[in-house]
């Protein structure tokens, strides 16, 4: 219960991340770019200092304090060299309007379990649980298979949130402990997956297929992104891929009968904001969230190859 990772966000009262009410735990550090990211705080491993600007007073507190020279005032006007930074942290500490805040801290699975146990008895009356989410919660393989593993000596119901773009050996080291899988699926064109999302998809497209025949629940969901996998054509060729893991299931024998279903998610902008506070620049900026007609129409479109399907 020692072993510790860095997490940024643990959402209580969670309603999307699985069935009922849940904890969602959220793990630093992703394989992957995806251009829209919703969570662009999970992309890297370590802690990050986010800066807002309209919040600072311009007291001059941090310049003092950052033994790095990352903060400099120049006639009344506060500016922070990200370049400069190594983390110190001192800065946040004395930051009294919270225009600095550290995105991210060390955590032990103690301390993690700590919080997700105060809100058992919700997870009792509602079919809730926990869920490790990201970033991408198998890279931390060690660390999420501890929390995994305490929820079940609590009997609670555990689901992982993963992008797949990881080695076959962290996301089995995690299956004995998980009821439930959410996968995404970007893209079946190769090529189209990796300028969207910087990496190729042939090792999810395996680990996909090697899920399907571990007999575990799976929601397969592909983020529906205008421009990048908004045709009819393209989310048919998802939901194909997705009737043959069904089939594969079925053809395995494996121990374990779970369902597989597949989810449509429509883009939306509300992380833009984030991306300002970490010096990173939102690439989506131009692309408009996909509207219901769109959704439906995409929905029924993956229908018709024969599978469950919904929107969320």
């Amino acid at each position: 219960m020692n072993t510790a990772d860095v997490v940024f966000n643990i959402q209580r009262f969670s309603l999307h991340d699985g069935p009922g009410i849940r904890t969602t735990v959220f793990l630093k550090g992703c394989s992957m770019r995806c251009f829209w990211c919703h969570n662009p705080e999970g992309q890297h491993p370590e802690p990050e200092l986010r800066y807002f600007p309209e919040r600072c007073i311009a007291c001059g507190q941090c310049v003092l304090s950052c033994p790095n020279h990352a903060h400099e005032m120049h006639d009344g006007t506060h500016a922070f060299l990200r370049e400069n930074c190594e983390l110190s942290g001192l800065c946040v500490e004395t930051c009294f309007s919270r225009a600095l805040q550290m995105e991210g801290r060390a955590m032990t699975v103690a301390q993690v379990m700590d919080e997700v146990l105060s809100d058992k008895a919700f997870y009792e009356s509602s079919g809730g649980g926990v869920t490790l989410s990201g970033g991408e919660p198998a890279l931390s393989k060690d660390f999420a298979r501890e929390i995994l593993e305490a929820c079940k000596v609590h009997r609670l119901h555990t689901a992982i949130e993963t992008c797949g773009e990881v080695p076959w050996a962290s996301l089995e080291a995690l299956l004995p402990f998980t009821d439930l899988i959410m996968m995404d699926i970007k893209h079946l064109d190769e090529s189209k997956h990796q300028r969207a999302t910087g990496q190729p998809n042939d090792r999810i497209l395996s680990n996909a297929r090697r899920l399907a025949s571990s007999g575990k629940t799976i929601i397969v969901r592909t983020p529906i992104v205008p421009s990048v996998n908004d045709t009819e054509e393209e989310i048919i060729q998802i939901a194909t891929f997705v009737r043959e893991l069904i089939t594969l299931r079925t053809s395995a024998h494996q121990n374990g009968n779970g369902e597989i279903r597949y989810e449509l998610l429509a883009f939306h902008k509300l992380a833009a904001g984030k991306y300002p506070s970490l010096g990173l620049e939102y690439k989506a900026h131009d692309i408009e969230p996909p509207t219901k007609e769109k959704m439906t129409s995409l929905l029924n479109a993956a229908r018709r190859c024969g599978i469950e399907a919904s929107l969320r």
